[in-house]
């Protein structure tokens, strides 16, 4: 019987981690969901009972932090894109860059967005010097989004380790 519950623990463990690990790819690959593969880590660390589990209050924290923050993702590089002036072409490339992107990397995840949304502003008609503009604002408001996914997912593995250790 103890050998199942030590083996019930490391499985937690083992497999908290891994999705920790997921989730931090997860803030820079967006077909990933980073914050909510954190989050189901933490749930991981749940269950052992010799170590300080996670209460149900760090629990709802930390869930209404991933919810916040996937909301965040979404409104966020559409802001700083509108505040650049960034028409819905250059949104589009900036998405679609980010996309491209992933198949370049490293240096396509950070040059994609921003020549996606060049490219899109481009097409839209912009001038290259408006079109820079409004490409700056969609690079900036993805680089925000990873900035706050990254944020969440590493309170979420703070709480993880601190509960396993």
């Amino acid at each position: 019987m103890w050998y199942n519950v030590r083996m019930a623990e490391t499985i937690s463990i083992v497999a908290g981690s891994l999705l920790l690990l997921i989730s931090f790819i997860g803030c820079v690959v967006p077909v990933i969901p980073g914050p909510l593969l954190a989050f189901i880590g933490l749930l991981c660390a749940r269950g052992i009972p010799p170590h300080d589990q996670p209460s149900i209050q760090m629990l709802a924290i930390a869930g209404g932090c991933v919810l916040v923050v996937t909301v965040l993702d979404y409104i966020v590089p559409a802001l700083g894109a509108k505040r650049f002036n960034c028409s819905r072409l250059g949104v589009l490339g900036c998405v679609l860059g980010t996309v491209i992107g992933l198949f370049f990397m490293p240096l396509g995840l950070l040059l994609g967005p921003f020549l996606g949304a060049l490219i899109g502003e481009l097409v839209a008609g912009k001038a290259l010097g408006p079109s820079f503009k409004g490409a700056t604002g969609a690079f900036l408001g993805y680089v925000a989004g990873i900035m706050m996914k990254l944020l969440c997912c590493g309170f979420l593995a703070a709480a993880f380790f601190r509960a396993v250790t």
